[in-house]
């Protein structure tokens, strides 16, 4: 196996650097001027602006023709604020680094800090640093700005922090690895009125207590047993004073699933209730499923390419092959469904992602990066 070169102290600090100074979905500015920056600085050719603030960087072997490969790192992070209190704490208010994109980044800038050194290999690697992965925009983006047509990649891969997975293990499964992810938008339109005379009212809220009890049945009695399939309803946003019904409510939920028909059959049958309820409440029902992601359906070849590459990093009991498919969506599932890829999952230790107190494990950085350089090297030459 070819020698990584890391510069691990560069990387971390880095990695801190970006943790505090985050930024939202395409609003990766300062993000992207300083990935854009280092690329240019290590010679890697680099491309700006792709899909908003994406950035991408090209790194061409000196051997001649062979495969590409790309390797895809988030940059976003959430608006919530940061609990935690380490040196490198966000630096702005209801921003934070959340999920370990700043880690994911600076891994993949790792991967270009080698490949700026050793391009004694054949085939050309991608380095896709997108935006927006957590309103599950960021990939449909930058697919829109031409990046398969540009880049002309082969396959694809991502790799994310697991904290459920002690650090210096690694996980990738066949198949589904990630569920899809739908927000769920419920719109109720009624006639409000004083709570005293209901009689002269279209109740959205009454709507609102059948609907909610009603699709409790689209998993229970829609899905079959075996299928996996999660509804939940997350808020209700109804009225302003006891003694009045209000005229609008408004639910919103999430629906996830591992399979695109059930994925596919819970819509409509979502869609079917709330025709059913606004017929017997005479209120107006309407449903909109927005910021959605399929799920996150690895290619078998490169999931089993991806794990025999893990081997020599982690030590084959370290890499793990069979654990439940996880509820957390991704829209790096778009990328998949357009070209074979796998992403594959990095343990760390610690609190779950989207906890106010996680912080990415820079004992991990060097981890990843060996494995991406490997993972590039070894598809490159497939």
């Amino acid at each position: 196996m070819n020698a990584v070169d890391i510069d691990i102290d560069e990387l971390v600090a880095l990695r801190r650097d970006i943790h505090a100074h985050p930024e939202v979905a395409f609003d990766e500015h300062r993000t992207s001027e300083l990935v854009a920056a280092k690329l240019r600085a290590w010679d890697i050719e680099t491309y700006t602006g792709i899909g908003g603030t994406g950035v991408v960087g090209v790194a061409h072997g000196l051997r001649g023709k062979g495969r590409t490969i790309a390797l895809r790192a988030d940059m976003d992070a959430l608006p919530m604020e940061e609990e935690g209190r380490p040196l490198h704490r966000s630096q702005r208010q209801g921003v934070f680094h959340g999920c370990g994109h700043d880690g994911h980044t600076a891994m993949l800038l790792g991967v270009a800090r080698h490949f700026s050194r050793k391009r004694d290999f054949a085939g050309t690697v991608v380095l896709v640093f997108q935006p927006a992965e957590e309103t599950g925009g960021g990939a449909n983006a930058m697919l829109a700005d031409g990046l398969e047509e540009r880049y002309a990649y082969d396959e694809i891969y991502a790799l994310h922090n697991m904290p459920h997975f002690p650090p210096g293990t690694f996980g990738v499964l066949d198949g589904a690895m990630l569920s899809s992810c739908d927000e769920v938008e419920i719109l109720i339109d009624g006639v409000g009125g004083h709570g005293s005379a209901p009689e002269e009212t279209k109740d959205p809220v009454m709507a609102a207590g059948q609907l909610i009890c009603a699709l409790q049945t689209v998993v229970s009695r829609t899905i079959a047993p075996s299928a996996t399939a999660v509804l939940s309803i997350g808020s209700v946003h109804a009225g302003s004073a006891s003694n009045v019904i209000p005229a609008h409510v408004e639910l919103t939920g999430t629906l996830r699933t591992f399979d695109e028909g059930v994925r596919t059959l819970a819509k409509s049958r979502i869609g079917a209730i709330c025709e059913g309820i606004a017929m017997t409440s005479e209120c107006s029902i309407s449903v909109a499923f927005r910021n959605s992601s399929p799920a996150t359906i690895n290619h078998r070849e490169q999931a089993e390419a991806a794990a025999q590459v893990a081997v020599d990093i982690f030590g084959a009991e370290n890499v793990l092959r069979e654990f439940a498919p996880i509820n957390s969506s991704e829209d790096f599932s778009e990328f998949l469904l357009r070209r074979p890829g796998a992403y594959a999952l990095l343990g760390q230790g610690g609190v779950y992602c989207h906890h106010p107190e996680f912080d990415f494990n820079d004992d991990v950085l060097p981890l990843g990066v060996r494995f991406l350089v490997a993972l590039a090297y070894a598809r490159c030459a497939a």
